[in-house]
């Protein structure tokens, strides 16, 4: 680093700041911004910072003061926590970014409980993340610790926050909850997201079975009020649990668009909806089945079918039903009350709200439901919309206990660091270690306050493990986000990640001797997952990419590896009945200095609001003034490139991907249902946000400003 930084008189805010002017050669000033890291730790962390004389000296603290689990170091001999403390301050870590250093102590490290000093640096969280997990294997607590610490996996944020302290929140960072159409089930859930939401997690609810607004009860007619008085009880229960004070409990809805309350259920989140149907907090996202862009692409009216009805026909859920196989079906059928509106209506409708608010998320149920390997239906996602799994409902009695104890959802995260992890030379270690860790997540999770989500934990194993850092990487080694090869590195990469995977959950499995509930049910017990892979080569097309991984020492592999393991998954079967989905990763991003998730960036230098400092830049991984044209950002990159990147790594990943899609300033309602269109024809599984290039203000501008000019 350079220690003869003209500004050293600057404190690290305005060192920072000055990532957003060029200097006199017109470049981006990167040195202010490692000297900003710098005086972070030399102005403020080390001032603030409680002082031991050493490691023993620290736990004992920790321990006797009630900071940090006594149990979690007790699984260890003395000499191995002395050793692997000190394998961790000995890799020397530094944070190449102001923003991710002050991320990490503003939101990670742990403080003392008036919240003013630190008691951890980052190698502290680091190992007792991995001591946690590694519940006494020493060898493991060694991997996991030397994977994070090289930022080559990084567990999720509620996991890596939590993991070792004496008072915590769950490690796990959302769950999904499925509501039947009767009260009892409607007052459990609103009971279990209370207690979900105050334990740290994010709750996605299914409304999808509840019956109509203006439905019968008990054979009366209108006495139904839908789902909209549902959707308050749930927003002001989320802002109730609000997690001490620490934010706002997180919720979000999800709504098949063949239901007659879809209508107002979208509505409730226009600028000018009435304040007694208005949704501020909670987010919203549409089921939508193939027949309906059929019909939209036709140009005819889609009925919307009374779930109770077709219920009382199908004698099961609405959600569980195929709308698409069963549609016509449905539409000649006198015993289902029904109504209709315009197909292209509809979808003109959804790019207004997005338009406004960003809001529905889109889950395509077939899309979904053909690449699921699993024996039952997906109906809803979750607050990212990358969680795709399969759940089963619940029963009560009058009492509210369960008459039938279903199965629920819960998301067990982390994610891979792309370019870490190829420059580390052993994926497949990697993966390895990153799969256990998130496996030994689920183990550990005992959400007994809601029973359902404990079964559907403890029976599927479910872990999802994503990745970050996609553009960086490519940008790293000249290759456009928006190129063939792009895709194909994608496509190789993908194809990779999923079969060590595998590897390691069949592993687990003849470990333990056991595999998920209902593998036997499901397509890797048959073999019929396996065959695509068995009669297609994923192996690179393009000079460029496979001189990239032959240069890494990356093995993509072939269709003989395939069948190996198809025959031993067959054979001893998964532990793990999901195994990835890619989230939006936000903090665990800058922490790792990595381009969030798999997608672009959103600008060469990223301008974010961070609590009382306000204004912080983030420069993007691995750019520098000689590389700017590989950092193309996301509004320009525009939608359908990104949906090519993403369906080249949807073909691959079990559950799905937070799929933002972005716009110039121009866009229009028409730009955006293109965009979905063709998302669908990609089999993307599920569409995130709907982000627009904010026009400029007139006459805020700043001459050299990096933001503006690039």
């Amino acid at each position: 680093m350079d220690n003869q930084f003209p500004n050293q008189s600057l404190n690290y805010h305005e060192l920072n700041a000055m990532l957003n002017l060029l200097n006199e050669h017109g470049e981006i000033q990167f040195d202010a911004d490692r000297q900003a890291a710098r005086q972070f730790f030399l102005q403020h962390v080390n001032q603030n910072t409680v002082f031991f004389h050493n490691l023993n000296e620290k736990l004992d603290y920790l321990v006797n003061e009630g900071y940090y689990d006594a149990h979690v170091l007790e699984q260890y001999s003395p000499e191995f926590i002395t050793q692997i403390w000190d394998q961790a301050y000995g890799v020397k870590f530094r944070f190449r970014t102001f923003l991710g250093a002050y991320k990490f102590f503003t939101s990670y490290a742990l403080k003392t409980r008036d919240g003013q000093r630190y008691l951890e640096r980052f190698e502290d969280r680091v190992v007792m993340t991995a001591l946690t997990l590694a519940r006494g294997d020493e060898t493991l607590a060694a991997q996991l610790m030397f994977e994070i610490i090289y930022q080559r996996f990084q567990p999720a944020t509620p996991t890596f926050i939590n993991a070792g302290k004496k008072s915590r929140g769950e490690l796990i960072s959302c769950f999904l909850l499925r509501i039947e159409d009767n009260m009892e089930s409607i007052g459990r859930a609103i009971n279990s997201s209370l207690q979900l939401s105050r334990r740290g997690g994010g709750v996605a609810l299914l409304l999808s079975n509840l019956r109509e607004q203006g439905a019968p009860i008990k054979g009366i007619l209108n006495q139904s009020s839908g789902v909209i008085p549902v959707m308050k009880l749930l927003e002001d229960s989320f802002s109730y649990a609000n997690q001490l004070g620490a934010r706002q409990g997180a919720g979000a809805v999800y709504l098949n668009v063949h239901h007659p309350d879809i209508m107002q259920f979208l509505d409730t989140k226009r600028e000018n909806a009435d304040e007694k149907i208005r949704i501020k907090t909670l987010s919203l996202g549409v089921v939508i089945p193939d027949i309906t862009l059929e019909l939209a692409k036709q140009n005819k009216d889609m009925y919307l079918f009374s779930p109770h009805d077709v219920e009382k026909v199908y004698g099961k859920a609405f959600s569980e039903i195929s709308i698409t196989d069963q549609y016509h079906e449905m539409v000649d059928d006198p015993r289902i009350r029904k109504s209709k509106i315009s197909a292209r209506g509809l979808f003109q409708t959804l790019a207004e709200i997005q338009f406004e608010s960003g809001y529905p998320y889109i889950m395509f149920e077939d899309t979904v439901n053909r690449a699921n390997p699993i024996e039952g239906r997906i109906n809803m996602s979750n607050l990212c919309s990358e969680i795709l799994q399969v759940n089963d409902a619940s029963q009560f009695n009058d009492d509210l206990s369960y008459a039938h104890l279903g199965r629920d959802i819960s998301c067990n995260l982390g994610s891979i660091n792309i370019a870490k992890a190829i420059d580390g030379g052993d994926v497949a270690h990697t993966i390895d270690v990153s799969v256990r860790a998130l496996n030994a997540v689920s183990e550990m999770s005992q959400i007994d306050s809601v029973p359902s989500i404990r079964r559907g934990n403890d029976e599927s194993h479910a872990i999802g493990l994503g990745q970050m850092n996609l553009h960086g990487f490519l940008a790293r080694e000249r290759i456009h986000y928006d190129s063939i090869e792009a895709i194909d590195f994608t496509q190789a990469y993908f194809s990779t990640v999923l079969f060590h995977c595998l590897v390691t959950s069949n592993r687990l499995a003849k470990e333990k001797q056991s595999s998920f509930s209902g593998f036997d049910r499901s397509t890797y017990a048959t073999g019929e997952f396996f065959q695509k892979y068995l009669e297609q080569s994923y192996q690179p097309t393009t000079d460029k990419v496979a001189s990239l991984l032959d240069k890494f020492g990356l093995t993509v592999p072939n269709q003989d590896d395939w069948a190996t393991l198809k025959q031993q998954v067959m054979l001893d079967g998964l532990y793990n009945r999901n195994l990835q989905a890619i989230p939006p990763t936000g903090s665990i991003s800058y922490i790792n200095d990595a381009t969030a998730s798999i997608h672009p960036v959103t600008s060469k230098v990223e301008i974010r609001k961070e609590g009382k400092i306000g204004r912080v830049y983030f420069p993007a991984p691995y750019l520098d003034n000689s590389n700017l044209d590989y950092y193309r950002d996301a509004y320009e990159i525009g939608p359908n490139a990104i949906i090519d990147v993403y369906a080249a790594a949807t073909e691959h990943v079990d559950q799905g991907l937070s799929l933002t899609l972005f716009f110039g300033d121009n866009v229009t309602t028409r730009d955006i249902n293109k965009a979905q269109i063709y998302a669908w024809k990609k089999n993307i599984k599920t569409l995130y946000y709907i982000r627009m290039r904010q026009k400029a203000l007139e006459g805020t501008q700043v001459d050299g400003c990096v933001s503006c000019t690039l």
